[in-house]
C-alpha cells in the first residue's frame, strides 16, 4: 500500500491513533502512540524522537564518565533527531485493537538513514548487495524460556527463582504444547496476523523452552519480522501470565537460547548459492561468501554476542559453537551449511544467540559474507567432520564481551565493513555493559565469599 491507500483506509475507520518504534542499539523496540493528525503531519515533514535511544543502555542509564558517544550525551542535551516513518512496514495490532503499526528510521537532516541507527546500518549493507546484483533472503529463528510470573513480581524478587510454564526436559513435545496451547495457539495465529509468519514452533530441551522458526524473506524485513517476534511475543505472554524470556543463558543448568541466521543470495529469481554440478551443490559464490563470514566473525563479533550473558552461552557442549568453523549440516559449527534444492540451499549462522540485535547480527552476516564474494576468499579449510568443538585450526571465539569489544574498537575490517561513526558508536556501547558488569557485584560472589573468606 501506498501512502494515499493507508491514508484513504484510516480517513474510512474510526483510527485515531497509530503505534510506531525505533530499534534502539540493543534490540529493543522504543515507541509510542501518536495522533492520526500526527501521523499525517510525519508523513509529510518526519517527526522527532529523542536522541537518546541511542545514548543509553538497555535500563535506561546513560553512558557517561567518558562512555559518552560523538552522536549524543550530556553534552549535547539529549536533543530530537529527525525520524521517517517507513510505510512498507505497515501492519495492525491484533492484540491491540487492531492499532494500526509502523516502524520507523533516525535519519540525519537530509533524510537519509543513520548509519549508527540499527535499521538504517542493515539498509546500508541491503544496498551494498543490490548494487552487487544480489537480493540477499534471510530467515531468523529463536529459542525462548517462558515463565509464570508477572513483572512486578518477579521484579520484586531480585529475578530469583523464575517458574517455567513446564518442568523437566521434554524438546519437541506435543505434550507440553498442549498444556499451553492457548498460549502457543495465540502466539502462531496472532503473529501471522501481524505479517510475522512462523514456518513453525516447537518445545526445546530444557523446562519451558519454545523454538520458533520465522518464514523467510527479504533481509530487512526479515529483521523487521524478527525484531517484532521479540516484543509481540513478551505483549501475548502478558496476557496469559507468561514473560518469555530471550536472555542467551538464564541458568546454568541448562543449554542457552539461539537466534541463528538462516541465509541465502538470489539473482533473477534463482538461489546462487545452489550449483548441482559442484560438490555438495554449493556453488563457488555461497563458498567465498562462507568464507567471508568465518573470516571477519573473529573481528565483529560482539554484533552477534552483544551482551555480557551473550558468552555464557557459547560453551562447548551446549548447542552453541566455540570455534571458527563450518560443516555440512553440522550443528558444533560456527557455520552450517546446508546445501540441498535450488530454493532450500543456504547457510545458517549459529553465532547469535535470541538477545542479538537482529538488524546488527543480519548486518554483520550480509556484510561480511559479501567482502568474501568481493575480495574471492578462497574457504580453505574443509568442512568440519564430527565435533566442531574440537577443531581448533582456525582459532576460537572471545570468552567475553571485554575481549571481543577491543578487537572490534582496533579492526579496520570493522570500519571497512560498517564505517567509522557506527564502529566507534557501538563499540563505546559495548565497553560501557563491560564496565557496568565489572563495576557490579553479583551474586556468584556474594555466595563465593561473603561468608567464607
Amino acid at each position: 500500500m501506498d501512502q494515499n491507500d493507508i491514508l484513504k483506509e484510516f480517513e474510512d475507520s474510526s483510527i485515531n491513533k497509530i503505534k510506531l518504534a525505533v530499534s534502539d542499539i540493543d534490540g529493543i523496540l522504543r515507541g509510542k502512540y501518536i495522533h492520526i493528525n500526527k501521523f499525517k503531519s510525519a508523513l509529510q515533514s518526519g517527526f522527532g524522537f529523542c536522541d537518546v535511544i541511542l545514548g543509553w543502555d538497555i535500563n535506561d542509564k546513560c553512558y557517561e564518565n567518558g562512555d559518552e558517544s560523538d552522536f549524543t550525551g550530556w553534552h549535547t542535551g539529549y536533543p530530537d533527531n529527525p525520524a521517517r516513518i517507513d510505510l512498507s512496514t505497515y501492519r495492525t495490532v491484533p492484540w491491540d485493537d487492531d492499532v494500526p503499526f509502523f516502524l520507523a528510521d533516525l535519519t540525519d537532516n537530509d533524510g537519509k538513514s543513520l548509519n549508527i541507527c540499527p535499521r538504517g546500518l542493515l539498509k546500508k549493507i541491503k544496498k551494498e548487495a543490490t548494487d552487487l546484483g544480489y537480493s540477499p533472503q534471510f530467515a531468523q529463528e529463536f529459542e525462548w524460556f517462558n515463565f509464570r510470573e508477572n513483572s512486578e513480581d518477579i521484579n520484586d524478587a531480585g529475578f530469583h527463582d523464575p517458574k517455567p510454564i513446564t518442568r523437566g526436559m521434554f524438546g519437541y513435545s506435543l505434550i507440553r504444547a498442549s498444556r499451553n496451547r492457548e498460549f502457543i495457539n495465540d502466539i502462531f495465529d496472532l503473529m501471522g496476523l501481524f505479517k510475522v509468519p512462523l514456518e513453525g514452533i516447537h518445545t526445546e530441551t530444557g523446562p519451558g523452552v519454545y523454538e520458533a522458526a520465522i518464514l523467510y524473506n527479504d533481509v530487512l524485513e526479515a529483521a523487521d519480522r524478527a525484531i517484532l517476534f521479540k516484543t509481540g511475543l513478551k505483549e501475548i505472554g502478558h496476557f496469559h501470565g507468561i514473560i518469555p524470556s530471550f536472555m542467551a543463558k538464564w541458568s546454568d543448568d541448562y543449554p542457552g537460547c539461539s537466534g541463528h541466521l538462516h541465509q541465502s543470495l538470489w539473482k533473477d529469481d534463482k538461489n546462487i548459492f545452489f550449483d548441482p554440478n559442484k560438490p555438495n551443490k554449493m556453488s563457488p559464490i555461497m563458498e567465498h561468501y562462507i568464507a567471508g563470514v568465518l573470516h571477519c566473525l573473529p573481528e565483529i563479533l560482539p554484533l552477534y554476542a552483544p551482551t555480557i550473558n551473550s558468552y555464557k552461552r557459547l560453551t562447548e557442549g551446549a548447542w552453541a559453537p566455540t570455534t571458527l568453523t563450518w560443516g555440512i549440516d553440522n550443528r558444533t559449527c560456527a557455520l552450517r551449511a546446508i546445501p540441498g534444492s535450488s530454493k532450500a540451499t543456504r547457510l545458517e549462522m549459529r553465532v547469535p544467540g535470541s538477545d542479538a540485535n537482529p538488524y546488527l547480527a543480519m548486518a554483520a552476516s550480509l556484510a561480511s559474507g559479501l567482502y568474501g564474494i568481493k575480495n574471492k576468499i578462497p574457504l580453505k579449510t574443509p568442512a568440519t567432520q564430527g565435533n566442531g568443538y574440537t577443531n581448533t585450526q582456525n582459532g576460537t571465539l572471545s570468552r567475553h564481551l571485554g575481549e571481543a569489544t577491543q578487537k572490534m574498537k582496533s579492526s579496520k575490517l570493522a570500519v571497512e565493513l560498517f564505517g567509522e561513526n557506527f564502529v566507534r558508536h557501538f563499540t563505546k556501547s559495548r565497553e560501557w555493559e563491560w564496565n557496568e558488569h565489572l563495576n557490579s557485584v553479583s551474586d556468584w560472589e556474594l555466595k563465593r565469599y561473603f561468608e567464607i573468606i
